[in-house]
Parts: structure tokens; C-alpha cells; sequence
């Protein structure tokens, strides 16, 4: 049997006092504290410790001096957090303001899989092109966009995925509570929140966008903008020119509702409209705002200028008569009447029979210089002054022969803007004065500080008795357009469109231009609907027969929220003029 030692066994004596190395006094072995090799283990953890958060703070610095690419990213960002002034109609109701939105970003360098995030990516926004969005990723950008204006449920799926290299912006998008009622007075802004339609662009355009650019307009308290529009009145002309439409079977339709005191646009639209919070709707080339981007003939309306024209030059007087009894026969033309007397004509007669051959006698009476000074005169012939940027150009002949004068006077040979039509039958009802229109309110006085006086206050009365001899006469062509205790005046335009170079004689472009209160204006209302068709038993599709109740029905349900209160005494008794 093997014997095991006891290590603790003194095998020979020792002398007292004696120390044995490694051991106590007693003999046991010493136990170390401390040493070569624990001191190597301290300094190995302290290196890793200062390495991992080196490799942090490195990580930190590389992004702090980021390439130009990446912080180019960044700085676009930034700009795209300016603020933008609320929109707001001129009671204080909201009509454009800024929300905050999430948008998508990718640092490709941080992506392990492109190709696994791509399809993950997919699963949540199919429709991002999957070879753009694989190139993206896989790039060597420091930061790219891969999607804008994302919905709180698309950027939740995001979340979940938990893809490495992934993250989100927060953004300023710009929100249209009322969507397609004022569409196109508000316009729309970028994606990158700039305006680029209607107001939203007027007020980048009055030094906004130098601000954005400056990014002086991050986190700015900024004044909202208040409007001329009346929410509620924008309803109901959009309401009833919807309505319209469809009743008359019609491609599209406007309509303005302007105050002849001041130039303010109260009222304006446009159908087809379009949504200004999906903007790309606006590409679509039927969703044009009509009304002061839009040229047209605007038919017999331009008779109330012929009209107007000749009394203010003198040479025709109100108890004056025309002769109409045949046609006209010029340059290979025939100038007739729809529905003709064929007799002699008053002045107030050829004004509510709509007749062609009356205009154009009133045409030649004044000449062709005069005809063409005074439509100029009157702001029909040039592009309007106003804050709105989609105004169109009226276009008339570049030389006036004797056959442009006659046609021009009914309303033919000659294209402008409703919008310019209803500013230029303002002055015919305020007492002769041009306002130029306004998107801003404005009061009276500054109104006048701006308004030309294109003719005089005794031919506007004149004017003011023949409106309203139109509607409320049963021999007018404007009588459907008659409100009770509103005292409602107009001219009808029914003007037929030129198809191929030549006028057609089923597509019409029919008007209807009016005022009210008669005896003391204060709103015009136009309303334009375009290719109508014959109502439901009726053979007829002219402006008498259309145009003229949608204006009825716009200002019977609006007349109250204007401040226009009902009269029911005594027709025509303020009137300055009685024939």
C-alpha cells in the first residue's frame, strides 16, 4: 500500500523561530494577496472598457463630420420643419394650417441585408418601386428619403419590422379642413411644405419662401393670414354648382360671388375641383380653376357692356330705338336674332330680348376705336391685378375691323375670364368706378384709394334699371333668376363654342351675370356652366334656363349670412332712374 505524505507533517525537526518559506510561522502555506497575474487580469479589463466606449465616442465623431451627401440630407430636412401662417376666411374659420406628419429615412450604411429590408419594406408600402427602393438601400449614402407623409398606421408597420438602419423624421405637412370647397383659392404646398398654387403661393411669393430659405421660419409663432372668402358662402355656390351639374348634365361649371364696394372675392369656384390635401389631383387637365384661369366668349353677357358703352358715350340715349327688323349681312356673316321680333327695338328692349342686331347697331353708333377703348377701359381686354397667380390673359383680334366690333358687341371674337366679367359689371352697378379684385379684405376707403372711374353714375343707374327690367319682367330672359324680396338684376349669356374652328350649334358655353339688392348693389354674382344640356322636359338649354335659377337658388340661400336683408315693400322704389 502506497502512503500518501501529510503535507502538514514536519519530516525533520526544525529549530524554534525558524521560518519556513511559503509558510507561516505555523507551517501552513501563505495564502497570496495579490500578484503578477491578477494585476495583468485588472489592466485586460480596463483596456476593454476604454476600447468599447472609444469605438462609441469614434462612432459619435464620424457622424458629427458627416460627408457632404448626408448632411446636404439633413440640412433639406430642416427647411422642410418651417412653419407656415394659418389660412383663415374672414370669419376666423381654418382653412389651411400645419400638422406635424412622420416621414421615412434610410442610412444604407447601417443596413446589413438591403435585400431582406427591401422586401420587408414592401410588405407595408407595396407601392414603392422595389428596384428604386433595393438601389437606395444598398447605396453608400449616409441618408436618403424613402418615403414622405407617411399615415401613424404605416410608420406603426415600420416600427414593428425593427430594421437596423431605419428611422423616422417628423415633419410640417400642410391640412385643408374644408378639402374641395375652396381648393382653388388655397392652392397647395410641396412635399416640402412651399406653396406652389393659389394663395399658398402668393405668400411665399410676398417673401415667406426668403424666410424659409434663411430658416428664419423654424419654430416661428407666425400671424394667420385672414382671406376675403366666406366659408359659408364658398358652400353653397360650390353646393349649387354641383347640383347644377348634374341637373343639366353639364362638363363643368363656376361661379363668383364679389362685392362691388370693395373688390372682395367672397365666393369663388370651379368644377370639377380638386382636393388640395392629394394636390396631384390638380394635374388632371379638367380640374382648371374656370374662373380667372379660364378664357371663354361670354356670349350676350358682354351685350350689358355694349349697352353700357353706348350710354356713357352719348351718342345713344335710353328712349332710343334700333330697327331689327331684318338681319345683318357683313363680310359673308348673317347677324340675326334668336327668338327676333323682327320689328323696331327700344334700348331697354334689345336689352331683355338679348338682341344681336340691336348690340351690334349700339357697336356701330360708338365706332370701332371707342368699342375697343372702352372694353379695355373696363378691364375686359387686359390681365387682372389681384393676389391669386393662376390669372389668365384675355385675347382679342390683333387688328378691329368693322365685323370684330359687331360680333365682339354679343359677345363673340373676344375670350376673357368670368373673373374679369364680374369685376368689369361691378362698376357698372357701384356708380361707374373699377375696383381691381381682391383674395385680402379690404374696406371701403381703401378700395377707393385704388378704384379708376371708367363711366359715369347716371349711365350705372341706367345699367342698375336694366338689370333688374331683365329679371323682373316675364319677357326677360333672366326672370328665373328672380328672389323675392331680394330685388335680383342680370344679363344672360348663352355663347356657342368654337369645335374645330367652327361655332357649334349644340355646345354652348351659357352665363348668367347678376346683382343684388338692385336699387343699391352690393353683391355680383356670375355663374358660368358649361355644354348643358336640355333639363328633363324642356327643348332648350340656354343660359335663361340654367344659369340663371343656379344664381337664383346661390343667392336665396346666402343672402342672409352676406347681411342683405329682405325687403318686400314697394318694387323699384329706391331706384334713381324710372322709364
Amino acid at each position: 500500500m502506497m502512503r500518501v505524505p501529510n503535507p502538514f507533517k514536519r519530516n525533520k525537526p526544525v529549530a524554534a523561530g525558524t521560518m519556513l518559506p511559503d509558510c507561516d510561522h505555523f507551517g501552513r502555506p501563505r495564502r497570496h494577496r495579490g500578484g503578477p497575474k491578477n494585476r495583468s487580469r485588472f489592466v485586460i479589463a480596463m483596456g476593454l472598457f476604454v476600447g468599447i466606449y472609444g469605438v462609441i465616442g469614434g462612432r459619435l465623431v464620424m457622424w458629427g463630420v458627416a460627408p457632404t451627401e448626408s448632411a446636404a440630407a439633413y440640412g433639406a430636412a430642416d427647411k422642410i420643419m418651417s412653419d407656415r401662417p394659418d389660412l383663415l376666411d374672414r370669419n376666423g374659420e381654418v382653412l389651411a394650417t400645419d400638422i406635424k406628419t412622420a416621414s421615412l429615412f434610410a442610412e444604407p450604411r447601417r443596413i446589413i441585408d438591403p435585400d431582406e429590408a427591401s422586401e420587408l419594406l414592401l410588405g407595408v408600402m407595396p407601392d414603392l418601386d422595389p428596384k428604386w427602393l433595393y438601389r437606395r438601400l444598398a447605396s453608400n449614402a449616409g441618408f436618403v428619403w424613402l418615403r414622405r407623409e407617411l399615415t401613424p398606421g404605416q410608420q406603426q408597420a415600420v416600427l414593428d419590422l425593427g430594421i437596423p438602419g431605419i428611422g423616422f423624421r417628423t415633419e410640417k405637412r400642410r391640412f385643408y379642413p374644408g378639402g374641395t370647397t375652396a381648393g382653388f383659392i388655397v392652392g397647395h404646398t410641396n412635399v416640402d411644405n412651399q406653396g406652389t398654387a393659389g394663395m399658398e403661393k402668393y405668400i411665399d411669393d410676398q417673401g415667406y419662401r426668403a424666410l424659409q430659405d434663411a430658416g428664419l421660419a423654424v419654430g416661428t409663432d407666425l400671424e394667420p393670414v385672414k382671406l376675403s372668402l366666406d366659408l359659408r358662402v364658398q358652400h353653397i355656390v360650390r353646393d349649387e354648382l354641383a347640383a347644377a351639374m348634374a341637373r343639366y348634365k353639364a362638363i363643368a361649371a363656376g361661379g363668383v360671388v364679389l362685392d362691388v364696394h370693395t373688390g372682395e372675392v367672397v365666393a369663388m369656384t370651379s368644377l370639377p375641383d380638386y382636393d388640395p390635401n392629394q394636390p396631384s389631383q390638380a394635374l388632371d387637365k379638367d380640374r382648371m380653376n374656370r374662373m380667372s384661369a379660364g378664357l371663354y366668349e361670354m356670349g350676350s353677357t358682354f351685350k350689358a357692356f355694349t349697352t353700357a358703352m353706348a350710354l356713357d358715350s352719348g351718342k345713344v340715349k335710353i328712349t332710343d330705338s334700333f330697327d331689327a327688323t331684318r338681319p345683318i349681312r357683313m363680310g359673308g356673316f348673317t347677324i340675326s336674332d334668336f327668338h327676333g321680333k323682327r320689328r323696331v327695338l327700344s334700348v331697354p328692349e334689345v336689352f331683355i330680348y338679348s338682341s344681336n342686331i340691336g348690340s351690334a347697331k349700339e357697336a356701330e353708333a360708338v365706332g370701332i376705336e371707342g368699342h375697343q377703348e372702352f372694353l379695355t377701359r373696363v378691364g375686359l381686354l387686359s390681365r387682372m391685378t389681384t393676389e391669386l397667380p393662376e390669372v389668365a390673359t384675355p385675347t382679342q383680334p390683333k387688328v378691329w375691323k368693322q365685323i370684330n366690333s359687331v360680333t365682339i358687341s354679343f359677345g363673340h371674337g373676344v375670350s376673357t375670364t368670368p373673373l374679369n366679367t364680374a369685376v368689369a359689371a361691378a362698376a357698372l352697378m357701384n356708380g361707374g368706378k373699377l375696383i381691381p379684385p381682391t383674395f385680402l379684405p379690404r374696406s371701403r376707403a381703401e378700395a377707393e384709394a385704388v378704384a379708376t372711374r371708367v363711366l359715369s353714375e347716371k349711365t350705372s343707374d341706367e345699367m342698375r334699371y336694366l338689370f333688374r327690367l331683365n329679371v323682373a319682367d316675364q319677357r326677360g330672359s333672366g326672370n328665373k333668376a328672380d328672389v323675392t324680396g331680394y330685388r335680383v338684376g342680370g344679363k344672360t349669356g348663352t355663347a356657342n363654342k368654337v369645335v374645330n374652328g367652327r361655332y357649334s350649334d349644340t355646345k354652348k358655353f351659357n352665363a348668367f351675370l347678376s346683382a343684388f339688392p338692385i336699387d343699391n348693389p352690393r353683391y355680383i354674382v356670375l355663374v358660368v356652366i358649361d355644354e348643358p344640356k336640355p333639363e328633363d322636359g324642356q327643348y332648350y338649354a340656354t343660359a335663361g334656363m340654367n344659369a340663371a335659377p343656379t344664381v337664383g337658388n346661390i343667392i336665396r340661400r346666402s343672402a342672409t349670412l352676406l347681411g342683405v336683408r329682405p325687403e318686400f315693400g314697394d318694387e323699384g322704389k329706391s331706384l334713381l332712374v324710372s322709364y
